[in-house]
């Protein structure tokens, strides 16, 4: 059965180019009420205007949809929370969210300055805590949610000049970690998208033949699959030039050493040991890895638990 959007409404940042411009159409065009969202700044975050928002949502209404254009500030809450407002009032509700906005202010680190490095967490990690604040507690009265954050690839695996980028990136996933758990009861059900494509935060970064695959529209399905009725939940997506993949955060079975050998010397000796990966697995929560800890430990000590 094809995944349909009917009903429902979708908030979607950073939509007024790139990626985020390519899931506001393809949310419009699968049913769903979009509010474009778009500051309308520059790829460092200076300037701003409403003008690339109204374009997509132009382009959505020509097609038959319903959508409205919002040049709310991520990095600014009460903005945020009143584009929610907006929304909810107009609409009724607001059911989905791809926080998708974003900024580049890259510099080796030496040479990156402060206010670089807390502008881009602001946007990014900042920004998109406001949208997920400003939506929630109207997805858990509804018991009804779904939300997509956005990470990189350069958090996940990191990349020379972006320690404000990966930064933010990496934090999406703590985000994503903790609101999933916490959504469950209600429904809501969070996940992440880690896309690379050809739009103007790339365009400098890649050669024309690479860019010519690697079209935004190609990552849409994925944040579509992660939105639908039936998506799951705590997921990482990596997605771009139309391969699909999961990304997982895993720890290895390691080892627990005597009270003797508490010590550097003896991590270095066993460290072979202690970074086989053939029984490496995803944790599915904090107090996991406790309770592995606990049971390795009270295994070397006879303790029946």
């Amino acid at each position: 059965m094809a995944i349909r959007f009917d009903g429902r409404v979708a908030i979607v940042t950073g939509a007024g180019n790139g990626l985020g411009r390519a899931h506001a159409l393809g949310l419009a065009s699968r049913g769903a009420k979009v509010v474009v969202n778009d500051f309308g700044g520059a790829r460092d975050g200076t300037g701003g205007s409403l003008s690339p928002a109204e374009a997509v949502v132009e382009e959505i209404r020509k097609a038959g949809g319903t959508a409205m254009a919002d040049g709310a500030d991520v990095s600014n809450f009460t903005q945020v929370k009143a584009m929610v407002d907006r929304a909810t009032s107009d609409w009724g509700s607001v059911d989905l969210l791809c926080a998708n906005a974003g900024i580049l202010r890259d510099k080796s680190f030496g040479k990156m300055e402060v206010q670089d490095f807390a502008k881009v967490l602001d946007v990014h990690l900042v920004g998109t805590f406001y949208c997920c604040k400003a939506v929630w507690d109207g997805m858990r009265e509804r018991n009804y949610g779904r939300i997509v954050l956005t990470t990189s690839s350069s958090g996940l695996f990191g990349n020379f000049g972006q320690a404000n980028y990966g930064a933010a990136k990496a934090g999406m996933v703590g985000l994503m970690n903790v609101l999933a758990e916490e959504g469950r009861k209600n429904n809501i059900r969070v996940n992440t998208i880690s896309p690379t494509a050809a739009t103007r935060m790339t365009e400098e970064l890649l050669p024309p033949q690479a860019l010519a695959l690697m079209k935004p529209e190609a990552i849409t399905p994925a944040v579509e699959f992660l939105l639908s009725e039936d998506a799951p939940t705590r997921t990482i997506m990596g997605a771009g030039a139309g391969s699909f993949a999961v990304i997982k955060i895993i720890e290895t079975e390691g080892i627990n050493l005597a009270q003797s050998d508490w010590t550097p010397d003896a991590i270095a000796a066993h460290f072979a040991e202690i970074d086989d990966v053939s029984k490496a697995k995803a944790l599915q929560g904090a107090f996991e890895q406790t309770q592995k800890y606990v049971a390795q430990a009270a295994a070397r000590a006879g303790i029946k638990l």
